[in-house]
């Protein structure tokens, strides 16, 4: 390709950002990121909103390389076949190379009442409003959180630690992705804050009222503020753009993250589907998935043949509260292992890692192309292979 390149970003979250300021790495390509909030969101650190700790919130001054036009403004439509987006309040804007880095959020509630009387935290504006309603109401009241993953955990744990009385409903599991060794830690940590946890046959929630929640038991909890922070969904544009995706609504691409249905589109962070094979949720899995969409682009511009994704999640953590935490370590297919830290120590490895996104992100934006991720999936192939017959082929 001659001239100069034009690469629209989708989505200004850890992979957007990570693949805006890699891709800067070449003087004849310019760099769009369209993003619907001016700032950048620390999506690890809502719960510290929500508890009063953390605005949650960097510049993007600070984070993105010199040259990335910042276009604050929402894409409705994606027009594969014209190269073009077409934002909510702008005029279209045409591409070369697409990124495609929307991110996630909390699914709709289909549980009866979620959606009238729940709260939930999994968005900028969604911990803000909660923060409000927790500020105007008493502290004496009572407090249920729903959903036992990390969100769940550390939401109820900052409120906790605060002097609110909490009960966590895990509709199941507490922390199903930890070893068990990790779940006992965890669970140990928020009874030593005073959280009463639900978890275990009967433990979904089958209603939410106005100052209550039921459960699939029959058991009903008093309730002045219920926080929904369970299930896992995605944007739909590339639904409502006409692009495969998987079940949830991720963007499904082939190994080097390239679209199924166009070479031209690029996918990463939790709205990319490698061969229907999606990471886990998480900055650890978005920096690199965001490294490599840019790779991929920088490799088709200069008419090579991208290479396969690689990389792997190596660890989990979790906060309770500001003072102890749990880091779950995981074997390099992203399975817990028996190796976890815990108490003070575990919240200062903790804060480490909230903080490492960050100073990668503003490395990239200084040095771009210099980011490295070294944590390999070892058994990706064998998962591709028990699920296709073999990984999908480069396009």
């Amino acid at each position: 390709m001659t001239g100069n390149t034009h690469v629209v970003v989708i989505g200004g979250g850890y992979a957007g950002i990570m693949a805006a300021n890699r891709l800067t790495q070449r003087d004849d390509v310019t760099v769009t990121l369209i993003n619907p909030r001016p700032s950048f969101v620390e999506r690890i650190r809502l719960h510290q909103l929500v508890g009063g700790t953390d605005d949650a919130v960097v510049e993007y001054g600070d984070l993105l390389a010199e040259g990335i036009r910042l276009v604050v403004d929402t894409v409705t439509l994606i027009d594969a076949a014209a190269r073009t987006v077409r934002p909510a309040a702008g005029e279209p804007l045409g591409y070369d190379y697409l990124v495609y880095a929307v991110g996630s959020g909390s699914a709709g509630p289909s549980v009866p009442g979620a959606a009238e009387f729940a709260y939930p935290a999994a968005s900028l504006e969604q911990a803000q409003r909660l923060r409000s309603v927790l500020d105007a109401t008493p502290e004496t009241a009572l407090v249920t959180v729903v959903g036992g993953g990390p969100l769940g955990i550390e939401t109820a744990a900052e409120l906790a630690e605060l002097g609110r009385t909490v009960t966590l409903v895990c509709g199941g599991q507490l922390g199903p992705y930890l070893h068990p060794w990790g779940r006992r830690s965890v669970a140990k940590g928020l009874s030593k804050l005073g959280v009463t946890v639900i978890d275990g046959p009967g433990a979904n929630v089958t209603t939410v009222k106005r100052d209550a929640v039921q459960l699939s038991d029959g058991r009903e909890l008093p309730s002045r503020v219920t926080i929904w922070t369970a299930g896992f969904g995605v944007p739909d544009l590339a639904v409502r753009s006409g692009l495969r995706t998987d079940a949830l609504g991720r963007l499904l691409t082939d190994e080097t993250l390239t679209s199924v249905d166009d070479d031209h589109i690029v996918a990463a962070g939790d709205s990319a589907a490698p061969s229907g094979l999606p990471l886990r949720m998480s900055c650890q899995a978005a920096l690199p998935l965001g490294s490599h969409a840019a790779d991929t682009v920088l490799s088709r511009i200069a008419g090579q043949q991208p290479a396969n994704f690689s990389k792997g999640i190596a660890a989990m953590c979790v906060s309770l509260g500001r003072r102890a935490g749990v880091f779950q370590l995981a074997h390099r297919d992203d399975t817990a292992m028996w190796l976890h830290l815990t108490g003070r120590l575990g919240a200062k490895v903790k804060e480490a890692a909230c903080k490492s996104p960050i100073t990668q992100l503003a490395d990239e934006a200084r040095k771009p192309g210099s980011h490295t991720w070294p944590v390999k999936d070892a058994k990706r192939q064998q998962r591709l292979q028990a699920k296709h017959g073999g990984a999908l082929a480069p396009r």
